[in-house]
Parts: C-alpha cells; structure tokens; sequence
C-alpha cells in the first residue's frame, strides 16, 4: 500500500467516526456529556456552599469540632467524586 491510499483510508474512518458522534449526541463512553456538565455544577456548588459553612462553624462554634469535620470531610467527598466525573465522562 502507498501511503496515499493509507491517508485516504484513515480520513475516512476519522469522517464516519464523526458522523456517529454528531447523530447519537453522546460521546463513545455512552454518557451524555450536558447532564454530566450540570451535575458537576451542581456538585461544585454544594462543596463550596459545604465548605464555607464549614469554616464558619470553626470559627463561630470551637467546641463543636466533630460537626466541622463531618462538614469539610463531607464537602471533599463531594468535590473528589466531582473530580472523578470530570475525567471518566
């Protein structure tokens, strides 16, 4: 085979493969990448909603440090499975 005929063959395959994403609307994975975009918002959001609360309980509430772990440990669960969307879809 000549290299022509190689470039030619691998254009088409790479046209095809992008006629099949742009008529499912969905990556290769299966996932739909628009609601994973709004999940992950919504995860970021609450993290830092979780994470603020968390400082302000610190500051205003000293004696109640198991209520500021739950809440920092619990907003970084969140933001690790945030992270995980992010690279996996």
């Amino acid at each position: 085979m000549r290299t022509d005929e190689i470039d030619e063959i691998i254009a088409k395959a790479l046209e095809e493969d992008k006629q099949k994403k742009g008529r499912s609307g969905k990556s290769k994975r299966g996932g739909n990448k628009h609601t994973i975009r709004i999940i992950r918002k919504w995860l970021n959001i609450i993290f830092m909603i979780g994470f603020v609360a968390a400082v302000i309980v610190y500051f205003a509430l000293p004696e109640r440090r198991a209520l500021f772990f739950g809440l920092g440990f619990g907003s970084m669960l969140l933001k690790i499975v945030e992270f995980f969307l992010r690279f996996m879809f």
